[in-house]
């Protein structure tokens, strides 16, 4: 036995002399050697096994991880290829709106500071529409001067004749050109700057000779003209509305815009633009709007007469009423039910609000005039409505908002001017 020990020893010894001479003969650098326990009962090669799985985990996890990258760099390549096939577009887009002078690009912005394009047809029509309403200006200051013997008033009158004159001679040979030949862009737009120029010239001095009549005429007796269709010409009320479960707003209103006459008036709120709009856009119908809800109204007004609305409202059901001429025209609920017009807005005449106090659009703009805007906390009833259409003696001014010239400002060229319901309409 002891014999056979001795052997094994022996054994041992020389195996482990050769593993160091192994060892001393090849160069492992910094590898380092891990000794491992293993129990005596267990197979070495399943031992081997076990301890290799969290080093085949991380492998699996590594490959998992460049293949990620991989397909992210894939399409990284690809949106860069994209993004460089849509700046070639852009850049040919922008190349042909500057080589072709009859293109307009749109812009990705709302235009805030000008017109909305007109064609030349569309160009007549406004500036017919612009002289129209000069004479029954000149026609009013005419009125006048027989109940003032104003020498310098008659002169400035008759001068302004004679440019209104001069401007319907302009009209009729821009007419007479049209139809013999289209012409170029460039001559038409500087003819339009021209005579736009002159109007507005116009509308300063008659506006200068109606400031002579404001001491004279009470003051719910004027009216508002807005002459074009701009983002910049509206009037302001400088009060705003309380808190209303009900309402009633009624006007006179006269226009023949096509298409749609626009927004003879907006009430915006901090977080709601469309807290109360009436407003006719395009060949849509007439409509209100509370808390952006909407409602269609019978009106049929665009035919250039005056005529008096009125719509009624109340927060219960959301029930309303459309008047016009005195005349229940329409109704309906389940209008912004339940809901109370906000208090401490803006009120604009003239223009729809995208933003609280501004954010105009030309497209959206007022064209015509409008008189005795008033607004009750209350639904009227139809007789009460009926007096304001007939002008009765009985009729009532708006306990919110009442039409008097102390409580409307304008900007950007509207302008007031005498206006005496039930005498001058039609």
């Amino acid at each position: 036995m002891r014999t056979m020990i001795s052997g094994v020893s022996w054994k041992l010894f020389l195996l482990t002399f050769f593993l160091l001479d192994l060892g001393s003969s090849q160069d492992f650098g910094q590898a380092r050697f891990i000794c491992t326990s293993v129990p005596a009962n267990m197979d070495m090669c399943a031992a081997t096994m076990q301890n290799s799985g969290p080093a085949e985990d991380l492998k699996t996890t590594v490959l998992q991880l460049r293949e990620t990258v991989l397909q992210q760099k894939e399409t990284i390549m690809n949106q860069k290829e994209t993004i460089r096939e849509l700046t070639a577009k852009l850049s040919r887009c922008e190349s042909q709106s500057i080589t072709d002078p009859g293109s307009r690009r749109k812009e990705t912005g709302k235009n805030t500071m000008g017109d909305v394009s007109r064609t030349p047809a569309d160009t007549l029509n406004q500036l017919s529409q612009t002289l129209q309403s000069l004479k029954q200006r000149l026609e009013n200051l005419e009125q006048f001067s027989r109940n003032n013997n104003s020498a310098q008033a008659n002169n400035l009158k008759d001068l302004l004749q004679n440019k209104i004159e001069d401007l319907e001679k302009q009209v009729l040979s821009r007419v007479n050109s049209m139809e013999e030949s289209k012409p170029g862009q460039k001559n038409e737009t500087e003819q339009r700057v021209k005579v736009e120029s002159t109007l507005t010239s116009l509308h300063h001095r008659i506006s200068d000779l109606e400031k002579g009549q404001k001491e004279n005429r009470p003051a719910d007796k004027f009216q508002l003209t807005f002459l074009l269709r701009t983002n910049y010409m509206y009037a302001k009320v400088k009060k705003s509305l309380p808190e209303m479960y009900s309402f009633t707003v009624c006007m006179w209103i006269k226009s023949s815009a096509s298409p749609g006459l626009g927004t003879p008036f907006s009430y915006a709120v901090p977080g709601q633009a469309n807290e109360l709009v009436l407003i006719e856009w395009g060949d849509n119908p007439m409509e209100i709007l509370i808390n952006d809800k909407v409602a269609k109204l019978p009106f049929v007004v665009k035919d250039g007469k005056w005529h008096h609305i009125c719509i009624t409202w109340t927060t219960r059901d959301g029930v309303w009423e459309a008047f016009q001429d005195g005349v229940l025209r329409g109704n309906g609920e389940n209008l912004a039910p339940y809901h109370p017009i906000k208090p401490q807005g803006v009120l604009v005449l003239g223009q729809e609000q995208d933003t609280l106090g501004g954010g105009f659009d030309a497209t959206q703009a007022f064209v015509g005039e409008l008189a005795n805007f008033n607004i009750w906390d209350r639904k009227l009833s139809s007789g009460e409505i009926y007096n304001l259409a007939t002008c009765n003696s009985k009729a009532l001014v708006g306990n919110v908002i009442s039409w008097a010239e102390s409580n409307v400002d304008v900007y950007g060229g509207a302008t007031k001017w005498t206006f005496e319901a039930c005498r001058q309409i039609n």
